[in-house]
């Protein structure tokens, strides 16, 4: 116990040396602590936004059918195979058709992607309630996105043309009864939505759908002869390899900040040794060995980060809590390629925290190390008259 106890004196007898590495290295514990809950709430954020509104439990996608090829959508088709229609009954499932059509927004032609879906469904959070037909008109939902480069407002009428399952084109007029807003923009851009059962009558497609998505926590997934299942791993990779992309780039700071704090305890240690050869002379003359010194020269760095742990969390944990009830407003217009609302909120974890402690603590202790191997070369007698061997 008489190096721990060393340590500690001859740390605070350090002064302002000390207390200037603290709180370099507290802010880094709280910068790179904040990076990570910034970047762990968006992808958090962005995924629970795409499971309610999109994938919900997973989605079974018809053999031909590829979301990021329209060109394969004409074939994409087919009858609801009887397991998945089973679970459609029990409303555990929603099919969803897709196919490709154009519409002419202000005299404009613009090729769109259009989706029928059951208006009573309630596996997925989109507000198909209001595609309830009454009438003659078509009814038809549409994003805000959608809206805004379409000119569309509430009420308007749009003439939409397809091409149905025989190859013959025909073309109608929608009302657009609804325009929802959300943060998924694969919902939204470039989409019009209508009942499903319509959409199978104006595309000659009777009980047939491009994709069927099931119920948040299904647990029987049948395997089905001519449909794929996609569960919610693969439909979320493109944000998690997002998200490690940005991670990644944030690191770079990380490594600065930890850079700077290193360099001062590094400095501070050849400084601290070179000024105390009498003292470890003595040292060593009252019976200590050179790895007991080497001990104490390194737990002095490395209480450190002991330190500025305890500074940043008098601090940190005040700031972090109030930026996780206030979250981080974006600025107006800003898009990072997938669902984010007007704010983000932060997300935190144990191992987050821990893993930052347990780094800085890991890396102090080595640099604290490096400068005491002269100290493996240094002879007592020469220490004693303030020499370095």
């Amino acid at each position: 116990m008489i190096i721990p106890r060393l340590a500690i004196k001859n740390l605070m007898g350090a002064g302002i040396r000390t207390w200037l590495n603290v709180v370099v290295l507290s802010l880094a514990f709280v910068i790179i602590i904040f990076f990570q809950s910034l970047y762990k709430g968006m992808g958090d954020q962005a995924k629970e936004a795409k499971i309610d509104i999109e994938f919900a439990g997973g989605q079974y996608w018809h053999e031909e059918y590829d979301p990021l090829d329209p060109l394969t959508l004409e074939d994409a088709h087919g009858f609801v195979p009887g397991p998945l229609q089973e679970k459609v009954d029990k409303g555990e499932a929603a099919p969803i058709l897709v196919s490709q059509a154009s519409i002419y927004p202000e005299g404009r032609l613009q090729t769109i992607i259009l989706k029928g879906i059951d208006p009573k469904q309630t596996i997925i959070d989109l507000p198909s309630k209001f595609l309830v037909q009454e009438g003659d008109d078509v009814p038809a939902l549409i994003g805000t996105r959608m809206a805004k480069n379409t000119g569309l407002n509430q009420g308007d009428m749009i003439t939409v043309r397809w091409r149905d399952a025989k190859g013959t084109f025909d073309a109608r007029d929608f009302r657009i009864v609804q325009i929802m807003r959300t943060t998924v923009e694969t919902v939204d851009q470039g989409q019009i939505w209508i009942p499903l059962e319509t959409m199978r009558e104006l595309m000659g497609m009777e009980n047939e759908a491009s994709l069927v998505v099931v119920a948040k926590n299904t647990v029987n997934i049948p395997a089905v002869q001519g449909w794929e299942f996609k569960n919610l791993e693969f439909l979320l990779a493109d944000i998690d390899n997002l998200i490690k992309a940005k991670s990644a780039g944030g690191s770079i700071m990380y490594v600065f900040l930890l850079l700077l704090a290193m360099l001062a305890i590094f400095n501070t240690q050849v400084l601290s040794i070179f000024r105390r050869r009498k003292e470890m002379g003595t040292m060593m003359a009252l019976g200590f060995t050179r790895s007991k010194v080497i001990q104490l020269f390194t737990l002095e760095g490395a209480m450190h980060s002991v330190l500025a742990a305890i500074i940043a969390a008098v601090y940190g944990i005040p700031f972090l809590v109030w930026f996780d009830k206030t979250g981080f407003a974006l600025p107006q217009g800003t898009d990072f390629g997938f669902a984010l609302g007007e704010k983000i909120f932060p997300g935190y974890s144990i191992g987050m925290v821990v893993g930052t402690v347990v780094l800085v603590l890991m890396v102090t202790t080595v640099v604290s190390f490096l400068p005491t191997r002269r100290i493996a070369k240094l002879k007592p007698t020469d220490a004693l008259r303030g020499k370095m061997s």
